[in-house]
């Protein structure tokens, strides 16, 4: 397990740690065979493109730092990178519509933020990760594998990874409706990557770049999503469908805002974790700027146990801060009870996520 240590703590804003001292990010029943594993959403520290304007200050260096000790107290820490990891070059893609077309290209040298905040695996199937052609995805997938960050989601070459952790066989595999990812609308293949692991690993995770985009979509449809004409694919069906071949965790962003959570078949699934770490090009006015990051703890076969939300926000000119009005905790209460009032789960303002009693 990652520790704590004192320094972490001092790194924090006072709020920060008395937030932190009062909600806790142990859980509440552990025990030797309880794992804990987090997730938060979309990632992009920085852009060197168009312009090093889009770059953060002292080098990307405090975006991560009141939220190291939260993703550092965990098993395993999960996110979705959204973009490259190149200093220069590579062959800019072009969009049918540069209006809304963006290419994210950060430093290599930001992996190291990563690195220091915990993280241990990536999602890199999503719409940015050809942003800056084969030399991009190429470099970037060199930049994580020298850090030792794991990483899945491009069909044919990295469609999974398997990786020990802690004395515990993780299964890692992510899905995304973009050109040269594992295709989250090809549910068939899904399972088969799911299943295939599930016989191999004690802990199968699934993440998904899925849905359509923005506020008005923060609803769980249960049926394909289309978005600027994009199938974005069926999320209800996919989550369901992984779970029944195998998988024990669904992590899903995609839509840049929150959305619901449920239990299915004793396995956690999150349909939209929103904007984590997104700094510069992203719009973050409204719901697109606050989010949960997910703590779960599951016992030795991936089945939940209870978890809990830490509520965070964004502004233009900072990273990831707790968020005292707690709006993506109260957001996800909502929506939960909206799009599955028979979820299976009873999330309270304190963040706490539980079974419910029934």
């Amino acid at each position: 397990m990652k520790l704590v240590t004192l320094r972490d703590f001092q790194l924090g804003s006072l709020f920060f740690i008395a937030f932190f001292l009062s909600v806790g990010t142990t859980s509440w029943a552990q025990n030797n065979e309880t794992i804990s594993i987090i997730g938060v959403g979309d990632m992009m520290l920085g852009t060197n493109y168009p312009s090093t304007n889009y770059l953060p200050a002292n080098g990307g260096k405090d975006l991560l730092k009141e939220l190291e000790p939260v993703l550092r107290n965990a098993d395993l820490t999960f996110g979705n990178l959204e973009g490259t990891l190149l200093d220069k070059g590579g062959t800019v893609k072009r969009c049918k519509n540069p209006a809304v077309c963006y290419a994210f290209r950060s430093p290599e040298s930001y992996v190291d933020h990563f690195v220091n905040a915990g993280f241990d695996v990536l999602s890199i199937a999503n719409n940015h990760f050809r942003d800056f052609g084969e030399s991009g995805r190429t470099r970037t997938k060199e930049v994580l594998k020298s850090k030792g960050i794991f990483y899945a989601g491009l069909i044919n070459t990295d469609e999974y990874s398997i990786f020990t952790m802690g004395g515990v066989k993780y299964g890692f595999c992510a899905f995304a409706p973009n050109v040269g990812t594992c295709d989250i609308r090809n549910v068939t293949r899904a399972k088969e990557i799911v299943a295939n692991l599930e016989k191999e690993c004690d802990i199968v995770i699934v993440s998904f770049h899925g849905g359509a985009e923005g506020a008005k979509n923060q609803r769980v449809t249960k049926k394909t999503e289309y978005y600027y004409g994009e199938n974005r694919g069926n999320v209800h069906q996919f989550a369901h469908s992984v779970v029944d071949a195998g998988a024990d965790i669904v992590f899903g962003h995609g839509p840049h805002v929150t959305r619901a959570a449920e239990l299915y078949k004793d396995r956690f699934i999150i349909y939209s974790m929103g904007n984590f770490c997104t700094y510069g090009r992203f719009n973050l006015r409204d719901v697109a700027g606050y989010a949960p990051v997910i703590k779960l703890n599951v016992d030795k076969n991936g089945a939940f146990q209870n978890g809990e939300i830490i509520p965070i926000y964004q502004q233009k000119t900072h990273g990831p801060k707790i968020d005292s009005q707690k709006r993506a905790t109260k957001k996800l209460i909502e929506l939960t009870k909206a799009d599955f009032p028979d979820s299976g789960l009873d999330i309270s303002l304190d963040g706490r996520i539980e079974k419910t009693n029934r």
